[in-house]
């Protein structure tokens, strides 16, 4: 009869831990962070969303297609580095599903690594008009959760002169835009300068609509 008891008191106790440290673990603590996010950063803890006219188009933390019915990119607006998600699997452009992010998983002596960067390229080079040797390499390669909003500010520059000429404006007046919506490095070692696509396609839309 002493061990049964002794088996009940165990697991009584085992009971009480579990419930104790369910309602500090699974609780408390989230519910004392997110209530510290949303008081410190609101706007970052609840999805860095950007609004525009009123409503959300996004998130500055992912990547984004401008595309048109048929997703051909749109030339008036700056592209994103392509993406890896599922989406893009069919369709080789864009893509930019935050459902089904990931990398390629493709090393750099990979074949169809090799084929997919020939082929960008050569989009590339016909849709903003300049040579092969001028694309970055973010311009043709996919980050690694295939949603990134940044691209480098060399792939912006390409892209500045189609931009221009879409939106009938002076070549000038896109690259200062650019170069208002270049962020540096972080802590100013880490990374390269990087500009935020939607962002800076708002900036455009809002600056220099399309007419």
């Amino acid at each position: 009869m002493s061990h049964f008891s002794a088996t009940i008191r165990q697991l009584i106790a085992a009971l009480r831990g579990w419930v104790i440290f369910t309602i500090i673990c699974g609780l408390a603590y989230p519910l004392v962070v997110f209530g510290i996010a949303q008081l410190a950063f609101p706007h970052q803890a609840n999805g860095s969303l950007v609004t525009y006219h009123g409503r959300i188009v996004g998130s500055s933390l992912l990547c984004q297609e401008f595309t048109n019915a048929k997703g051909q990119p749109l030339p008036q607006y700056f592209q994103p580095r392509p993406s890896a998600s599922a989406v893009s699997a069919t369709s080789g452009t864009g893509g930019c599903n935050p459902l089904a992010s990931g990398a390629s998983n493709l090393g750099p002596s990979n074949p169809v690594l090799a084929r997919d960067i020939r082929a960008r390229q050569r989009q590339i080079s016909r849709f903003d008009h300049v040579p092969v040797a001028a694309i970055p390499p973010d311009a043709v390669t996919t980050s690694g959760s295939g949603l990134d909003p940044y691209i480098s500010a060399q792939n912006a520059a390409i892209q500045a002169g189609r931009v221009a000429a879409a939106r009938h404006i002076g070549l000038a007046a896109v690259l200062a835009l650019v170069r208002r919506y270049t962020q540096g490095r972080v802590i100013g070692i880490l990374g390269e300068p990087r500009v935020n696509v939607l962002l800076l396609n708002i900036a455009l839309d809002k600056r220099y609509p399309v007419r």
